[in-house]
């Protein structure tokens, strides 16, 4: 290892380190050597609460949510979401805040020879040692316990039922719409995805969900009662009354589990933000006093004011307008177009899109297609550095099979000159109502985010 007192040289040391194991995406459906991992460190994920949250699409804008409105309320916070932007540490956020690279290192070191006798088992057994994912997650729960946290809330890697995360017991599960994603993993149906996502219900716990597809809703339902759970659902007991857009966000009305709260200002775009503000706020009145005691209406203004999502329809630059959305399913990008032709006058919209192998990449691009419209004249076709990104010459392919025009593609490997291709593109139309869209993969946004300049 590294110098620790080097403290950017040891985050990148701990994270080459962590990179060698199975990738992100070679997530193992097991749960025992989690299980293992934590009883030799003394359950960590036994010290403290949890707000367990999974779902298709709007996990971390949910998670973020639910922080921001635990903050104003005095209590401290850990979240731990996936994957990343720009850097590791954003995954386990104390307060808040990524963690601090000296904490950061200083965890791992503490914990990195009990991952190794549970590696070592696991070799011995011929099974694959833990996996990225699984070391992270590890890594989390240790830190929240030596913070110490009041309360952690837990971003699903995938899934639920074997999610690394589900070694978590949730004080509250929110589950965020359900829709078709990892259908290769997680099955083809959205009943199939929800029995999946209903794993993280827990005796004991108090449900939280989305207004969601009447198979998925039934599987959430029967799940709550067989295991005696109280279960509150968007548009039958909370859910957002009414909202209309504001400048840097929208003006909402929320009905709540024990209350109804009025004048909520969200600096975040779109009915997809709006419907992730009512879940938050349900799940925190769950957690505070079991969905019938009334929040200061105060404090939840205040709480959704301060929410953040960097990468969600994120403007970070203006003249013109870069938009950074880490929509990364047909759905994602349909929810995300919605928002984008209600709170941007756009005359004309250049994209910048790079996808990952394991998405439904024809989907994606149809979708594209079909909510701009004529919106869109020029697209960028690249690729994030990830190694599992689809190469910009194949997707250019099969953008034009999506129905653009091949006259209007551009197509580079280098993230940097598509930029800067679509930032000319749309400074040159004539009214200045041009912007640009970056999309189709976290990894493509982060890497946008550090070449813009994002904090």
């Amino acid at each position: 290892m590294s110098n620790p007192t080097d403290d950017a040289f040891s985050v990148e040391s701990v994270y080459a380190e962590l990179l060698g194991r199975a990738p992100e995406n070679k997530i193992e459906p097991r749960m025992e050597p989690m299980r293992r991992a934590m009883d030799i460190l003394g359950e960590p994920n036994k010290a403290y609460p949890i707000i367990h949250v999974t779902g298709t699409n709007g996990k971390t804008s949910t998670a973020r949510m639910i922080e921001s409105l635990l903050g104003v309320h005095d209590l401290r916070t850990g979240r731990y979401s996936s994957p990343h932007l720009s850097k590791v540490t954003e995954r386990i956020a104390i307060d808040g805040e990524p963690v601090d690279d000296a904490t950061f290192v200083r965890i791992w070191d503490e914990i990195r020879p009990y991952l190794q006798i549970v590696d070592d088992e696991l070799s011995a057994n011929g099974e694959n040692r833990l996996t990225y994912f699984e070391a992270v997650t590890i890594l989390a729960f240790a830190v929240f316990a030596d913070a110490p946290v009041d309360v952690a809330i837990i971003e699903v890697g995938l899934g639920g039922i074997t999610d690394a995360t589900n070694v978590g017991d949730g004080a509250v599960s929110v589950i965020t719409p359900i829709s078709l994603d990892h259908t290769d993993l997680l099955g083809d149906t959205t009943e199939l995805i929800a029995q999946e996502k209903a794993g993280i219900i827990k005796p004991g716990g108090f449900l939280i969900s989305a207004m969601q597809p009447a198979d998925a809703a039934q599987v959430l339902l029967e799940k709550a009662r067989e295991l005696d759970v109280p279960f509150r659902f968007e548009g039958v007991e909370f859910g957002v009354e009414s909202r209309t857009v504001a400048v840097g966000g929208q003006q909402l009305t929320l009905q709540g589990l024990a209350d109804r709260y009025t004048d909520i200002f969200l600096p975040l775009h779109g009915a997809h933000q709006a419907q992730n503000a009512a879940l938050a706020l349900a799940a925190l009145e769950a957690f505070l006093g079991g969905g019938e005691r009334p929040l200061s209406v105060e404090l939840v203004r205040d709480g959704f004011a301060n929410a953040t999502s960097p990468g969600r329809l994120e403007a970070i630059r203006t003249a013109p307008t870069v938009l950074l959305d880490a929509g990364h399913n047909p759905d994602g990008i349909r929810v995300s177009a919605e928002a984008i032709k209600e709170s941007f006058g756009f005359s004309k919209l250049v994209l910048v899109v790079g996808i990952l192998r394991e998405k439904d990449a024809a989907a994606m691009l149809y979708q594209l297609r079909e909510q701009y419209g004529d919106l869109v004249e020029d697209i960028a076709l690249t690729q994030s550095n990830s190694p599992r990104a689809i190469p910009a010459g194949e997707l250019a392919d099969m953008a034009i099979d999506a129905g653009f025009r091949e006259e209007d593609l551009f197509m580079t490997e280098k993230l940097d000159d598509a930029l800067e291709w679509a930032i000319g593109r749309a400074e040159a139309t004539d009214d200045f109502g041009g912007g640009v869209l970056v999309t189709g993969s976290i990894t493509l946004v982060g890497e946008a985010r550090t070449l813009l300049g994002g904090k």
